[in-house]
């Protein structure tokens, strides 16, 4: 029997060192299946209802009223009924509870009490929703997924105007897909992620077969990067006003091409008479609204917010698609910022200087949003609070573009910067006339 002992001792090490090896690669999150989840699910379960007693998440079936006499006494139950929970579900970096409310119960109580059974629970964060009425999901995450943001998040299909620009605090990946969501709204304060989110974004889309405009009034110094795989760039304002003029004409011609064949939009056109599709980058949207009160600059400014506003207004079906920028976004910048605002249904807030633009970018959509999206640290450089065709919000860190990597992007897809021939006939005829 003992010579048969040293081999299976050697075959269980050799299998051992194998599944050590191969194991975090193929089931990252193997650890947290095998030693946090049963231990965070057990506390869960033990600790269920003393956290709802004392966070006021529990009903009583007796009445808090009495009668003494001809006194009406009210006080508070002393025996309660927390609400059933499921047995925690796990998931890739947390555990998830179903929650059926009693009679009576809505889940304001639940929201307030998230923080609390975060500690109670010992997991980085709890968000709750209600998916339908009578039931409350809670989520509780282990561990913060976007303090490493460039690890795996899965695979994600690399579909047309599509892009992964980082990892969500679900562990999955942050996708912008403008076939869903054609046009969004980004800000953020200086250093705190958005020009990194706009680099990457430009990166993901360099290699598809997509006219990417950039428009930065800074005189180019952001998206400059990016000249090479740019079909144009527009680096003030003068120029900016031409290549979204020669847009809203090229607009126009995609819109009667779609009517001649009977087609609602441009992907239902044949793949050979479709259009390329274009996505306008607009970087610090607040050097094309402000002015220093001259006629001609109030000129350009107005005809600025007119051709951006119909852009996004027409754009989604005819495959001319939007990305907003700004450190900051108020109404102070003019009224057409608020109608712009409102056809900009993909939202990205960073930690931003003042509240009101917190508001202005997520407010119409979730206020708890704004709250954390206020919440986001000095240290917390590319984490943002995002929206998307969910109708939810969700925190998300975007992956890193270093300035070297972006120039070797474009020059690496610069014979994918489509022409455009209406913009491009735009700015030579502006320049010439200057020249003149």
């Amino acid at each position: 029997m003992s010579q048969f002992l040293l081999p299976l001792v050697l075959v269980v090490l050799a299998w051992t060192v194998a599944l050590a090896t191969r194991l975090p690669e193929r089931w990252p999150n193997w650890r947290w299946y095998l030693v946090g989840y049963p231990r965070t699910a057990l506390r869960v379960m033990v600790t269920w209802r003393k956290v709802a007693h004392l966070n006021d998440l529990t009903v009583s079936h007796q009445p808090n009223r009495r009668l003494l006499g001809d006194l009406a006494v009210k006080g508070e139950p002393l025996r309660t009924h927390a609400p059933r929970c499921s047995i925690p579900r796990p998931m890739p970096n947390g555990l998830l509870v179903r929650v059926r409310l009693h009679p009576g119960q809505t889940p304001a109580p639940f929201l307030a009490a998230a923080e609390a059974l975060a500690h109670a629970w010992r997991v980085h964060a709890v968000r709750i929703v209600s998916p339908e009425r009578g039931i409350v999901l809670i989520t509780a995450t282990a561990a913060d997924p976007l303090e490493h943001p460039e690890r795996p998040t899965g695979e994600v299909s690399a579909a047309l105007l599509s892009a992964v620009v980082g990892a969500l605090e679900t562990g999955g990946a942050w996708l912008m897909d403008f076939r869903r969501v054609p046009h969004w709204l980004i800000v953020g304060a200086t250093r705190t992620g958005k020009s990194t989110l706009i680099a990457r974004l430009i990166t993901e889309l360099a290699p598809q077969p997509v006219a990417i405009v950039g428009i930065d009034c800074k005189g180019g110094m952001e998206l400059g990067l990016f000249e090479q795989r740019l079909s144009a760039l527009a680096t003030c304002r003068s120029h900016a006003v031409a290549v979204l003029g020669a847009l809203v004409v090229d607009m126009q011609d995609r819109m009667r091409t779609c009517r001649a064949a009977g087609a609602r939009s441009i992907w239902e056109l044949p793949e050979k008479e479709r259009p390329v599709p274009v996505v306008v980058v607009v970087d610090e949207i607040a050097e094309l609204y402000l002015t220093n009160g001259a006629k001609e600059q109030r000129a350009e400014a107005e005809q600025c917010s007119t051709y951006l506003l119909r852009l996004a207004q027409l754009g989604a079906a005819l495959g001319v698609h939007l990305v907003v920028a700004g450190q900051r976004v108020g109404s102070d910048l003019g009224p057409g910022v608020t109608a712009l605002r409102a056809q900009l249904s993909g939202r990205v807030c960073h930690r931003v200087n003042d509240p009101g633009t917190a508001e202005m970018t997520l407010g119409d959509l979730n206020k708890d949003a704004v709250a954390v999206a206020q919440s986001i640290g000095e240290a917390e450089q590319g984490v943002a609070v995002t929206t998307g065709d969910t109708g939810g919000w969700m925190r998300g860190r975007s992956h890193l573009t270093t300035p070297a990597e972006a120039q070797v992007t474009a020059a690496e897809y610069a014979g994918l910067a489509f022409r455009l021939p209406g913009v491009a006939r735009a700015l030579e005829d502006l320049d010439g006339g200057e020249g003149a």
